[in-house]
């Protein structure tokens, strides 16, 4: 048997509230499979096993909200026998009041002292609702109800069917929402969110020393490789700049392990592959830098999918836990915002992060010629106990000479 305890998502997560079982009790999963769904400030985050199995039982109830480390299920291998009941601890039973006068002696044979204790007995299990049974409601609209005020039980859904996002939204557009509490819902979402960035990045500054490099990188090649490859493509198919920045930093990253990696207890512990978090604002507030994996060893192309799919899924507040948990490292771009720079915060146990301003024009040296060029500053936020200023320099050298040949990445 083994249990499945709830992950931590973050340095800045302590607890999660479990709001979904997506196995029922009995049923096998594979490696990769989601299990559950936790509710934590950043989201709901769906929650992968990591081999394959049978779920035994759940030990915690949809709604109860678990602290990191916490089991909630139990798993077991194929051929195992099933576990008839949860195991739950034994509870002494209530003493019983001794009447008024003498006590009666002790009977014979017997010792007093130890006759005084009371054997444990085991309560019975509660009753607990089947998986099956229980109406679904997908995370995604769980959270936009709550957003909006919608009451879940005034949704009639087709029975047997999952309540999905656009079930909600479809009550909200018709009008029969019921009308929200005195809670608002929304603003303590952002709350936890403001109070889980506060907390991450408040450790961050409190316990890395962080050094700060920029660099300014001519990005006519850019440009110029985006028009080439989408001038035949459908719009849905485009490249956009930030798949070619992603690439760029992630094949530059190949040669500064010292940028790629968690620090620890235990020091610094490079990654042997490049899982580059993403930073993403959610339209609730707040931002979360769910990973790439393995953008290193990607196409441009295949980024690029991977990119809106996490936009997409983080937008309906549904991403995965290791997307949040495994990212070596961090890219942030505040897009067209119309900022030059933006330098930002690494995010623990990461060592570093990546900024890119929005691109500009601005006097350019061509040939000896001073013309107008496309630009944009490159910016590095790095942990000085494990890397340096001159090895940060040489990384930002190595992402601007990717960004001159964007057709090789």
């Amino acid at each position: 048997m083994t249990l499945f305890l709830m992950p931590s998502l973050g340095s800045d997560m302590t607890a999660g509230t479990l709001v979904e079982q997506t196995i029922a009790v009995g049923e096998a999963f594979h490696r990769g499979d989601v299990i559950a769904a936790v509710e934590t400030q950043k989201g709901v985050i769906e929650v992968e096993v990591y081999e394959d199995g049978i779920l035994d039982q759940w030990l915690v109830e949809v709604g109860a909200k678990v602290p990191v480390g916490a089991p909630l299920a139990q798993l077991r291998k194929e051929g195992e026998p099933e576990t008839k009941t949860p195991e739950i601890p034994a509870a002494p039973a209530p003493a019983s009041p001794e009447p008024l006068g003498e006590p009666a002696p002790a009977p014979l044979d017997t010792d007093p002292v130890s006759d005084r204790k009371t054997r444990p007995v085991a309560r019975p299990p509660a009753p607990r609702p089947s998986s099956l049974a229980r109406r679904r409601i997908t995370p995604a609209a769980r959270r936009f109800a709550a957003q909006h005020g919608v009451d879940l039980a005034s949704i009639d859904g087709a029975k047997g069917q999952t309540v999905a996002l656009k079930d909600v939204e479809a009550v909200l557009t018709s009008g029969t929402a019921s009308p929200p509490g005195t809670t608002d819902r929304s603003s303590e979402a952002e709350t936890g969110m403001r109070a889980a960035i506060a907390s991450a990045m408040s450790r961050s500054k409190r316990e890395i020393p962080h050094y700060y490099l920029t660099h300014q990188v001519n990005l006519e090649n850019v440009d110029a490789y985006l028009k080439a490859v989408n001038a035949d493509r459908t719009p849905e198919d485009r490249l956009l700049a930030g798949a070619v920045y992603a690439r760029a930093v992630a094949v530059a990253l190949q040669k500064f392990p010292e940028l790629n990696g968690h620090y620890s207890d235990n020091g610094f512990q490079p990654s042997d592959a490049v899982h580059l978090g993403i930073a993403i604002r959610i339209r609730s507030g707040g931002l979360v830098a769910p990973a790439i994996f393995d953008t290193d060893t990607k196409s441009t192309d295949q980024v690029m999918q991977d990119l809106g799919d996490l936009v997409s899924r983080v937008r309906k507040g549904r991403f995965k836990a290791r997307e949040l948990s495994e990212a070596t490292v961090t890219l942030t771009s505040l897009g067209e915002r119309g900022v030059d720079q933006v330098v930002g915060v690494i995010y623990p146990p990461q060592v570093a992060i990546i900024g890119i301003g929005t691109p500009r024009f601005a006097p350019t040296v061509n040939e000896g010629q001073i013309v107008p060029g496309r630009v944009a500053t490159l910016s590095l936020a790095a942990d000085h106990r494990v890397s340096d200023g001159h090895r940060g320099a040489m990384f930002l050298q190595a992402v601007t000479a990717n960004l001159q040949e964007p057709d090789t990445l």
